[in-house]
């Protein structure tokens, strides 16, 4: 049996080449048939269309493959692996630094000038077909996200490309899921704020995510906001949650804090009285309308609720403290109360000349967490008859063991 023509393509090769560190492999095969490859040990997993797994290594290996569109939507193609070649597979893809193709003796193919774009760090489209696929929008400006530590930018072309796809109305065709994967994806990166950057140069935050394009040009009272605008401060938030090596779920917390800040009367600005409350709604809609899991849906509501109370917590009263914690769940999933006061941090940081400031709020709500989770419910309620005054008993046991810690702390 003859050897198989296989080369190495996308991502890998790219970061490779730029010196990224480059993480699973993907290979694309010339001039095989599903039937040879099942064959030679392979399992086939592509259902639309041929997608192999390695027999031992377990890597996937695609069939070359060309693609027509036949209608609206991302997933609206016809593909064909039928007399396809290696210059026809990489065309199909989206920028020209993901069209490069490296045999394992080293040698580069690159029939779309991805080599030149990765000299001069451009993300560009490969072709007019580009804006055949809405969901392009979202991975181009999650590539800038991904790669803007090694100095990428949208190419112009590209980025008006971008614009006008948002302008046809297609990205009304990506189902909710794949929106939030992207995101997802993007929060992930170091830089996330880019995404979001990317996709209001070319329209597509308002109309993926209106509460958050909401709150550009909408001023915060400098004193405590350098940096003034609203939107600028969200995207420093999310980056200094990136900083923090958050998660996903609280970067997300992190970037819709302050949704209510866009929707504060105009006459009462640059001051957000009560947007902490304002914005539990948006959050809600933005999560429902994206389909946000519960998990990070939850803890983006409560750190926009409640994330003012974290950045006054030495003078708050412990009762408050102790009331706060129940909000937050933190009696039977105390890692919920950490999540909040990272983000409530990354809150703090978000802000021009602050981004390496003590924050040390968060270590005072967790001395008083751990003291308070430190109570022992049973012997406090031992002997207690009344069922409806055991709750009462806790709280009471809770509250004073966080006093002890306010008086250790002199506060």
């Amino acid at each position: 049996m003859n050897q198989l023509n296989v080369w190495l393509v996308g991502g890998y090769v790219r970061d490779r080449l730029i010196g990224r560190p480059a993480r699973e492999r993907d290979w694309v095969v010339l001039g095989a048939s599903p039937e040879e490859m099942l064959a030679r040990g392979f399992t086939q997993v592509g259902a639309s269309f041929p997608v192999f797994l390695h027999p031992h290594t377990n890597e996937e290996y695609a069939l070359a493959r060309s693609e027509r569109k036949s209608g609206s939507g991302h997933k609206a193609f016809i593909t064909s692996t039928e007399n396809v070649s290696l210059e026809d597979d990489l065309r199909r893809r989206d920028l020209t630094i993901n069209a490069l193709a490296q045999k394992q003796d080293g040698e580069i193919s690159d029939p779309h000038g991805g080599l030149r774009d990765l000299a001069g760090r451009w993300l560009r489209h490969i072709s007019p077909a580009f804006a055949e696929d809405p969901l392009r929008v979202l991975r181009v400006a999650r590539f800038t996200a991904q790669l803007a530590p090694w100095g990428f930018h949208i190419a112009p072309q590209t980025l008006e490309l971008m614009g006008r796809i948002v302008r046809s109305g297609e990205l009304a065709t990506l189902p909710p899921e794949r929106i939030w994967r992207e995101t997802e994806k993007a929060l992930a990166c170091e830089r996330p704020s880019e995404f979001f950057y990317s996709l209001r140069a070319c329209g597509a935050l308002k109309a993926l995510f209106g509460e958050i394009d909401a709150l550009f040009g909408v001023p915060q009272p400098a004193e405590h906001h350098p940096e003034v605008d609203s939107g600028i401060h969200t995207m420093m938030v999310v980056d200094a949650a990136a900083r923090a090596q958050l998660s996903p779920a609280e970067r997300f917390a992190a970037l819709a804090h302050d949704l209510g800040k866009g929707i504060t009367p105009e006459r009462e600005l640059p001051k957000h009285h009560m947007h902490e409350k304002r914005g539990a709604a948006l959050v809600d809609a933005l999560c429902q309308r994206l389909r946000v899991p519960a998990n990070a849906h939850k803890l983006a509501r409560i750190c926009c609720v409640e994330h003012l109370l974290c950045h006054r917590a030495h003078e708050l009263k412990t009762s408050t403290i102790c009331d706060l914690i129940t909000r937050l769940d933190g009696w039977r999933n105390p890692t919920k109360v950490a999540s909040f006061t990272k983000v409530c941090q990354a809150d703090a940081r978000g802000r021009l000349g602050f981004e390496h400031c003590d924050y040390p709020q968060a270590d005072y709500l967790a001395k008083c967490h751990q003291a308070a989770l430190g109570v022992q419910s049973a012997e406090v309620i031992a002997g207690i008859q009344d069922n409806a005054a055991k709750p009462k008993a806790i709280r009471r046991a809770r509250i004073e063991a966080m006093e002890k810690v306010k008086k250790q702390m002199k506060l």
